[in-house]
This record gives C-alpha cells, sequence and structure tokens, in this order.
C-alpha cells in the first residue's frame, strides 16, 4: 500500500525524491483502488527511482568524475597513508594504492601533496584503480633534468649507492651520478652516510648523446659560503686568534675550518720544534685555537700560526749558556754538509761536517751520524739575536796533530787505508784525522803509473813511510817504494848499453812500446826499432831480443831497440868480409895494370873510360863505409 501521508510531506518538503509509479497491471489495480499511473514494474524491481531519474542522476554523477585513460599521465592527491602505501585520488570512482617505496626520494611526503601518477589499469579483476608514480616520474623525468639544468633549478635526488668515484642519484627515477668532489665542500672521509639519505641538488652536466646525468649538491652551499667567506674574511685582522677545526691534514699543513672559511697552518708554523708530519701535531675534526699571520683577500687565502700562541724556546733558554761549555743533544736532521742537533723544543745547534772529526778528508755527516742519535758536543759559536748555535764534536778528543811528530817521526814505517785517488797520488788515512798524500811516484821503484788505481783500490791497506812532515798545514807527505831498496843502483849494472836482454812486449802505442825485462823492470822501443830482420814489425806479447841503447838512472828510463840487433851484427860481417877478400875495387885496378902492360896507342880511349868507371866504384864504396 502507497503512504500517501509519506508523499504528501514528500511534496511539502520540496523533496525531489517521489515514490516509483506502479506498472500497467498494478495500475489497473490501483486505479480500482483510486491510484492512477503507478509504476508497478519499478515498485517490483525495488527501484526508488524511475528511469529519467536514474539518467539524471547518472549524468551529475559523471561530472564529478575525471575521464581518465590507461597508459596517461595524470596529477593525484595524497589522501591517506601507512608504512607500506599510499592511497591516491584521481578524482576517478576509485582511489588508487601506490608502494611507498616509489616515494623513498621525498621522506617529508605528507596527505594533501600531490603528486604524478601513470595510469596502468582502470580496474582489475576486483575493480581495483591501479597506479604508478614511478613510471610517471620516468616518462617525464628527462624534460624535467633539461628544465632544471637550463632554469638552475633545485632538485631533490635519493641517493642509492656508491660507485667508482662517487654515488648514484635517482632523480626523477633517472640514475644521476654525483661526483665525491660535488657532495660537500669539505673532503668526505664516509661515503657510506650517505646511501639511503635524500638531498637537494643542481643538476651541473647532461650528455644529450649518452642520456648522462652530473649533479652536486656542494654547489648549492658554495654560493652561500662565499658570501660568508666575504663576511669573515672582511672581519679579519693580522695577529687575530680564532677557535677553528680541523679539517683536513696534508704532508705540508693542516686546513682549518674557521665558520665558513678555511685557512692553512703551514707545516713550519705547527711547533717550534721539527714536524715530520702534521699528524704528529693534530688529529682530524680536533679544535684549535690559531692565530692569523696573513690574508689575501683577492684568493681568500688565510695563512695560520699554532706555534706563535706559545713564546720562542730561545727566548727561554738558559742565560748562562756560553761558548765552550759541553751539552747533549738529539739529532733531528742530517745533510750532507752537517747535522742539526736539538738540544731543547726547538733550540737548534749545527755540527758542521768538518768539526765532526779531525780528519782533513772530505765526507759526509752520514758517516759519522744518524737521525736520532744522542751526542755530546762543545758550543763553538752562539748568537741569542739570529737564534744560532754552532757545534762541535772533534773537540772532545785530542788533536792527533799536537804530537805528530813524536808518533809520526821522519822515516817511521806504518800501515794506512787509501780513501780516494788524484791523478797525481793517493790520499791515505793513517789514523782518524791524521791524513797523508803518497805521490803517484812514490808507489813503485820499477812501474810506469799511470793513475793510482793501477796500483792499488779504495779502502784497501797500504803499508807506507814517512817522508815528510808539514804540521802547520796538517799534511804528511808519504812514500810506499821507500820501504824496499833502489833496485835501480842494481839495474845500473845489470842493464848498461849494448847489453842484451830478452823481453815482452806488453804495450804498443803511437810513440813506441812498452816492454817487460827481467827482475820486473821496464824498457821503452821505438817505433823503428820494433822492425824486425824480416821487415815485419813486432807485435803485443811477442818474446824478443833486446839490446840496451840508452840508460838514465835518474829518470829511470831504459831505452831498447830489436831491430839493432841485426843490423850490428850485419856490419861486423860485412867488415869481417873486408878482410878475408879483396874488394872491387882492387880487383879492377890490378887488371887495369895488367891491361897496361899490354896496352897499345890505340887502347888509350878504352883506358880512359875504364879508369873513370873505377874511380865511380871507389866513391861509392867510400860513401856506403861512411854510412
Amino acid at each position: 500500500m502507497i503512504n500517501h501521508d509519506e508523499l504528501a510531506s514528500n511534496e511539502a518538503g520540496n523533496e525531489v525524491i517521489e515514490k516509483p509509479v506502479a506498472s500497467k497491471k498494478q495500475a489497473t489495480k490501483s486505479g480500482e483502488a483510486g491510484v492512477e499511473n503507478f509504476d508497478w514494474e519499478s515498485y517490483a524491481d525495488e527501484s526508488i527511482y524511475s528511469q529519467s531519474e536514474k539518467t539524471n542522476f547518472e549524468s551529475m554523477y559523471d561530472q564529478t568524475l575525471s575521464v581518465i585513460g590507461e597508459s596517461e599521465c595524470m596529477e593525484g592527491t595524497v589522501i591517506a597513508m601507512n608504512k607500506r602505501e599510499v592511497v591516491i585520488n584521481i578524482g576517478y570512482k576509485s582511489e588508487g594504492v601506490i608502494s611507498l617505496n616509489e616515494f623513498r626520494y621525498n621522506p617529508d611526503m605528507k596527505i594533501g601533496d600531490k603528486v604524478e601518477v601513470y595510469v596502468e589499469i582502470q580496474e582489475d579483476k576486483k575493480g581495483q584503480l591501479i597506479l604508478s608514480h614511478k613510471k610517471a616520474r620516468s616518462m617525464r623525468s628527462w624534460d624535467r633534468v633539461n628544465s632544471a639544468l637550463e632554469k638552475d633549478e633545485i632538485i631533490k635526488g635519493f641517493i642509492k649507492c656508491r660507485t667508482k668515484g662517487g654515488m648514484i642519484v635517482d632523480v626523477f627515477g633517472i640514475e644521476a651520478f654525483l661526483p665525491g668532489s660535488q657532495i660537500d665542500v669539505k673532503p668526505i672521509r664516509d661515503y657510506d652516510i650517505y646511501v639511503g639519505k635524500t638531498m637537494e641538488f643542481k643538476v651541473v652536466k647532461i650528455n644529450q648523446e649518452y642520456k648522462n646525468v652530473v649533479v652536486s649538491h656542494k654547489a648549492l652551499i658554495e654560493a652561500e659560503l662565499e658570501q660568508q667567506k666575504k663576511d669573515i674574511i672582511a672581519k679579519l685582522e693580522k695577529g687575530q686568534v680564532l677557535e677553528g677545526t680541523v679539517k683536513n691534514i696534508t704532508s705540508y699543513g693542516v686546513f682549518i675550518d674557521l665558520g665558513g672559511v678555511d685557512g692553512l697552518i703551514h707545516i713550519t708554523d705547527l711547533s717550534w720544534g721539527r714536524v715530520t708530519h702534521p699528524e704528529e701535531i693534530v688529529q682530524l675534526d680536533q679544535k684549535l685555537n690559531v692565530v692569523i699571520l696573513d690574508f689575501d683577500d683577492a684568493k681568500k687565502r688565510i695563512a695560520l700560526g699554532l706555534k706563535q700562541l706559545t713564546s720562542h724556546p730561545w727566548d727561554s733558554l738558559d742565560a748562562n749558556l756560553k761558548v765552550g761549555d759541553v751539552l747533549k743533544g738529539k739529532v733531528v736532521v742530517l745533510a750532507d754538509y752537517g747535522a742539526f742537533v736539538e738540544i731543547a723544543l726547538g733550540v737548534e745547534g749545527l755540527i758542521h761536517v768538518s768539526e765532526m772529526s779531525w780528519s782533513q778528508h772530505l765526507r759526509s755527516a752520514q758517516e759519522f751520524l744518524k737521525v736520532g742519535d744522542v751526542v755530546e758536543a762543545q758550543i763553538l759559536t752562539l748568537d741569542r739575536d739570529e737564534r744560532k748555535m754552532s757545534l762541535g764534536m772533534k773537540q772532545l778528543k785530542t788533536d792527533p796533530w799536537t804530537k805528530i811528530e813524536e808518533k809520526y817521526p821522519i822515516g817511521s814505517k806504518h800501515s794506512a787505508k787509501a780513501r780516494n785517488f788524484t791523478t797525481f797520488g793517493v790520499f791515505v788515512e793513517i789514523e782518524e784525522g791524521v791524513d797523508g798524500l803518497i805521490h803517484i811516484s812514490d808507489l813503485s821503484w820499477t812501474k810506469k803509473i799511470k793513475h793510482p788505481a793501477e796500483f792499488t783500490t779504495v779502502g784497501a791497506d797500504i803499508d807506507v813511510v814517512v817522508l815528510e812532515i808539514d804540521k802547520e798545514n796538517r799534511r804528511l807527505s808519504l812514500g810506499h817504494k821507500q820501504l824496499e831498496e833502489n833496485p835501480w843502483d842494481v839495474f845500473e849494472t845489470l842493464f848498461t848499453v849494448d847489453s842484451v836482454h830478452e823481453g815482452t812486449i806488453i804495450d804498443i802505442f803511437d810513440k813506441g812500446a812498452v816492454v817487460a825485462l827481467p827482475y820486473g823492470v821496464e824498457g821503452f822501443v821505438t817505433p823503428k826499432h820494433l822492425v824486425k830482420e824480416d821487415g815485419s814489425t813486432a807485435k803485443v806479447e811477442e818474446k824478443l831480443a833486446f839490446k840496451v841503447i840508452e840508460f838514465n838512472k835518474a829518470a829511470k828510463r831504459i831505452i831498447l831497440s830489436h831491430s839493432r840487433i841485426f843490423e850490428d851484427s850485419k856490419k861486423t860481417e860485412e867488415k869481417t868480409d873486408k878482410k878475408a877478400k879483396p874488394s872491387t875495387t882492387q880487383k879492377a885496378v890490378k887488371k887495369l895494370k895488367a891491361n897496361l902492360e899490354k896496352t897499345t896507342l890505340g887502347d888509350i880511349s878504352e883506358l880512359a873510360a875504364l879508369k873513370t868507371e873505377l874511380e865511380e866504384t871507389q866513391r861509392k864504396e867510400d860513401k856506403k863505409n861512411k854510412e
């Protein structure tokens, strides 16, 4: 039954909704009951709206919904969130759900934020709208990255992982490269602390061909820091003391963060003492008070000092310390010319190599000392104003030259060590501080020595005899050959002129050859005296007989000849032949006399020619005999 009171009430209340009209069959029945045109079919279907009303309501509802299509990007609103999912309203008849992982680059996202989404499926089997934020970002990312570079925009990115030389950053769904040097203005010691963080960046470079993107976080803070630097430097004054933090340590110094601007403490300004490496004095992140030594407005360089905050050690040096005092110190630096010895922190003295030993032999400091040695030394000079001190070690030992004549008298024999060579002799050391020279001519009685290296070696022991003492110049003249008697006194009786000896050629040069003779003596042969009887020239290592043609004891020289032996022998034979049989001239004279007895007046011209021939023959023989 229709409740007329309810209908009347609805009409009175201007209600749009009316009771559905009954079907024809029902209307007939209603008509019988007094109700006309009632839609009994709609009533039987339990629908409270007529078909026209339905159509009207559907039209009104469709106008409240967005027109969407699959594979389309659009903007949505975050309406709900939990730890795993985000609910997005895109104005469609149902909301979409996206995994929170797709928004990890934006940890600050909240309800009400607008986000980009990609419609994957309008309705799946469950009637659910399927959306993707990652795909939406990826589709529009390249345009957005290029736009960010052109407009110098600040963008957000999620640091995914480490890679060689830097980090990989998710920017609009694109993997961009963040160089290690572009993470911060200060050196990064631990890159891993940045993984999983969302940070702001600027796009600094894009390779369009390879689709590579480079971003920088450092660029965001550099501009701000630059202004901070200008403000800080404008307030700086030399001598000003500031607090800073150790930012970086290098082999040459320490960089200090002064609160937006960096300064450098050079290694020499860390301590008054010697510093091998700054790490001996400071540590990373350590807070220090430093003094400004100098700064450059243009180059933004600030020179800082740490040791200048304490008084110089020389100012507190014992006032009673004087030249001649003996003190102890540690070798801190070694050079060829000497050693620097630290007698107190920041107070050093130099021991020159010439003050380490009484020896006059040129040596280096490394032969006497090494870094870290603790030594005793005497103060030689002391200049408090210049803060310089020279020390000596040898002064603590007795000078061996004080009583040199007593210990090493002329003619005394000793053992020495060869120290170095010169072209004119060998410098030797008899003991530390007592050096001498053996002249090359005093090495051997018999051998012609061109260089001392032919006779001995550096470091070898050699016996010597003192020939001369020069105490004023601290020099000894020594000899080696004088240990033996002069063999030339004996050689004078053995190698007499015209005596013949067997010898071996040991060297040949332009001016002649050197021949080894018996008893270790050597002789010299000129080239023309090397010619053998067959006309060939003698060679090295050939053993031949040689005649002495000159002996000079003073010059220790023996001149020899091989050719003279067979030349003299030939002359002797010729003289013997002259005595044994008449010469050609004598035969011709006898023939002439015989012919003269038989000659007639017709033979006078022939006799004249024969006489001329005899006279010419005689002249040639006389000339040959003279030669």
